[in-house]
């Protein structure tokens, strides 16, 4: 089982990073570089041109890396991980595309994007419960309770998917930051759905089966591959593609493992980065003042003086924290 792990993590990585340098040369050939908002911190206006869309670069590692790999790569619950990973991926591409080819810097309208995501976060709600059997609970963390929600199950995990997507879109503004936090809570999903499938929790039929696992381990190793061209200074940024993409992996893996409220602790740089946003802007809006120098959160810190390099650190060093707590936190629903 850890080989196929191991396996699934190394080929990921290779084929990461033999793409890189193959796709990005094609991207700068395009034209697809990034735009940069005049309203952003002004160091970042040196990156407008680089390329963007490189998310589909470690999207085609982990779909290969991943069925590769897999016992059962032809499953319904294998499809259902890398069919929400894609689809979201798409919905990223679509709002790429219209910013850099279409050249309108706000991509798809916030309305557009939104009902978007609310689609297939209810889709893989639906597939989950009524065709691969997960039901309606999900585990309440650190303890062994399984909160049985019955149809409020359907908003709660549409609602925790689209924060989740949105949060990992909200942290990709810096070199190597969403990917490097992503790894984390990526790598911490290998081992929750390891735990799940030895215990049976989750979709009935991941009894045994540690595909999940070697999903997640997949997204781990394309995300390290991607950071050798994205960490600063970045030479291709992932674009919505790539964080809309791993946004709906996580969730998936987080719905498929009955970890939904278990995501919210493994992915605590996430939310921390969506609150930030949420807060500035009730406060501006209310009081006229802002609580922080500039949202999201790690333009905060980057205002205050830190480097890129130092904001990724902090955050990564965070990152990894909230994935150790999100397995402690996960390890108590066993055997009920």
């Amino acid at each position: 089982m850890l080989e196929r792990l191991a396996m699934a993590a190394g080929l990921t990585l290779v084929i990461t990073l033999l793409l890189g340098p193959f796709f990005i040369p094609i991207l700068r050939i395009l034209k697809f570089g990034q735009q940069i908002r005049l309203e952003g911190p002004r160091g970042h206006q040196k990156k407008a041109g680089t390329p963007t869309m490189g998310g589909i670069i470690f999207l085609v590692s982990i779909v290969v890396g991943a069925l590769a790999l897999a016992e059962k790569p032809t499953s319904l619950e294998m499809m259902t991980v890398v069919g929400s990973m894609l689809g979201f991926g798409v919905l990223g591409f679509m709002d790429d595309f219209i910013k850099v080819v279409m050249r309108r810097s706000l991509g798809l309208r916030a309305y557009q994007k939104l009902a978007g995501q609310i689609v297939l976060a209810l889709l893989l709600s639906v597939v989950s419960v009524k065709v691969l059997g997960r039901g309606t609970d999900v585990i309440i963390p650190f303890t062994s309770i399984h909160w049985q929600l019955g149809r409020f199950y359907y908003p709660l995990a549409v609602f925790i998917i689209v924060w989740i997507v949105n949060a990992v879109n909200l942290t990709d503004g810096l070199d190597g930051l969403a990917a490097g936090t992503t790894l984390l809570a990526a790598l911490a999903y290998v081992v929750i759905a390891l735990l799940a499938a030895i215990q049976g929790i989750g979709v009935a039929v991941l009894a045994h089966d540690s595909d999940l696992a070697v999903f997640a381990a997949a997204v781990v190793g394309g995300t390290l591959g991607f950071l050798r061209f994205n960490a600063y200074p970045a030479r291709v940024f992932m674009g919505d593609t790539g964080s809309l993409a791993l946004g709906g992996a996580l969730a998936a893996l987080a719905v498929l493992t009955k970890s939904e409220l278990v995501l919210i602790i493994v992915g605590g740089i996430f939310v921390l980065e969506a609150l930030s946003v949420i807060l500035q802007v009730i406060s501006f809006q209310t009081t006229g003042k802002r609580i922080f120098r500039m949202s999201p959160l790690h333009h905060h810190f980057e205002l205050g003086g830190w480097s890129e390099w130092k904001v990724d650190t902090v955050f990564w060093t965070v990152a990894l924290f909230c994935a150790v707590l999100g397995i402690i936190a996960y390890f108590p629903g066993f055997g009920s």
